[in-house]
């Protein structure tokens, strides 16, 4: 039933955006009289240069999670909060609790939270999609309003991402569009309840199909972008060619004052293997049963698992990780203690565009073991700040395990090599802040409504 309702959510969510990128929406008038009636096009003005607008940019911000425990929504907060700090005018969209809306103006810093209805559809423990979000059209084009935005700026195909496109096209203002998941390599995965019945020929047919129509679908609401953020220089390349767009590296930064070695308060000992992040199918984490199972095989018998986060996998890892923490979703100075008491993270995932985790875990110190896939290996410098995994075996397999064991043993063989390793990752993670990520983003404002490249 659920592979049933994803199959659903993928085939609407990619109607929605040919509808809408082809202008049919518009055809069916559907759009048009929902604006008219809220008197849209009325309150907010148009602007198409830099001299007809205020210095810097008011920017109207529709995130794809806010409240929630991921990337996208750590640095979501994080944007709005360093809008606060510099006193920037910002309009903040976002989706709330319960279903409502809530308005909140302190001066040019706004929020405006919309409630989900009842028939949204659960994508994970704190993700949904509403089929129905399109009935707050008219307190967005009245907030849109008194706010003036220079800029709209969205960060995926969510209900969020679709309205703030919409709006972005109907009152002539530019689009910058953060692209911060490759959400068209989950579809497969999703699916593969649906998939795994068929042959290998067409189970492999099948899945690169639906990845190759959920990129295609994602494409075309991204092009409809005057730039685009990506949080490392292999998918801005593969966005710029694909696109031919713009795109500025947007990566993520770290309070390196609560992410900090002097958290730690375990004696350094036994070997403690830290993972954090959603337990689910995209993350790999389905590797850490094996690779636990190699480490025994190598001599290591008790090195013991630290897992912080929840999802649909975690039933799976209880019953095979017997000795292994589950500590569930941990905020703030809870999550930042439990990375110092880690000795290594182990991230196995393949789709990550960046890996926030990954920076945090550099942050207390403790080096990182990831895959040659995605934005983790971007961040790790492999043999100084932790292990790059090289490429060899496919994601999950027992080859890939074997890999992150040997990687392990080494290191817990050599404990002043795994001690140096630390301390570089505690440097590395100090040259990275929000201020500068976000004085970047502003910058690349800056030269799109200037008329340039932000490239």
């Amino acid at each position: 039933m659920a592979a049933h309702a994803e199959l659903l959510l993928w085939n609407l969510l990619q109607l929605i955006v040919l509808l809408h990128m082809n202008g049919l929406v518009e055809g069916v008038g559907l759009l048009r009289a929902v604006s008219r009636a809220h008197r849209v096009t009325e309150t907010v003005d148009s602007r198409s240069t830099l001299e007809a607008m205020p210095v810097p940019p008011r920017v109207a911000f529709f995130p794809d999670s806010f409240h929630e425990v991921n990337g996208v929504a750590h640095t979501s907060r994080n944007f709005m909060a360093y809008a606060e700090r510099h006193g920037l005018p910002f309009l903040c969209v976002r989706a709330g609790s319960g279903g409502g809306v809530a308005e909140k103006i302190r001066g040019d810093l706004q929020s405006l939270e919309l409630g989900r209805s009842r028939l949204a559809i659960r994508m994970e423990r704190d993700l949904e999609f509403d089929l129905l979000f399109w009935r707050h059209i008219g307190a967005i084009g009245r907030a849109l309003g008194r706010f003036q935005p220079d800029v709209i700026h969205i960060t995926g195909p969510s209900e969020l991402g679709l309205l703030g496109a919409y709006f972005a096209h109907r009152l002539g203002v530019p689009l910058a569009a953060a692209w911060q998941t490759n959400l068209h390599e989950y579809v497969p995965m999703r699916l593969s309840r649906v998939t795994r019945v068929l042959p290998m020929r067409l189970r492999s047919a099948a899945d690169h199909g639906l990845e190759r129509g959920s990129l295609s679908a994602l494409l075309r609401l991204y092009r409809l972008a005057k730039v685009i953020f990506a949080p490392n220089g292999e998918l801005c390349q593969m966005l710029t060619t694909r696109l031919t767009l713009p795109c500025h590296v947007m990566p993520r930064g770290l309070d390196t004052e609560l992410f900090s070695p002097a958290r730690r308060s375990r004696p350094r000992g036994e070997l403690v293997l830290g993972y954090v992040g959603r337990l689910s199918l995209e993350k790999n984490v389905g590797v850490l049963p094996d690779l636990g199972e190699e480490l025994r095989r190598l001599g290591f018998p008790d090195v013991r698992f630290l897992i912080v986060g929840q999802g649909a996998e975690e039933p799976y890892l209880r019953s095979e990780l017997k000795h292994a923490r589950f500590a569930g979703v941990l905020r703030g100075e809870a999550l930042a203690e439990a990375y110092a008491n880690m000795d290594l993270l182990i991230f196995p995932s393949h789709t990550d565009t960046f890996g926030n985790v990954v920076l945090e875990a550099l942050g207390s110190g403790v080096p990182a073991i990831v895959t040659a896939h995605g934005g983790p290996k971007h961040i790790v410098r492999d043999g100084e700040t932790g292990i790059v995994i090289p490429p060899e075996h496919p994601a999950g397999s027992p080859g890939e395990a074997a890999l992150f064991a040997r990687a392990v043993a080494a290191l817990a063989r050599d404990p002043q090599r795994l001690a140096r390793m630390g301390v570089a990752a505690r440097e590395y993670a100090l040259g990275c802040s929000w201020d500068a990520v976000f004085a970047g983003v502003y910058a690349a404002y800056g030269r799109i409504l200037r008329g340039g490249s932000a490239a």
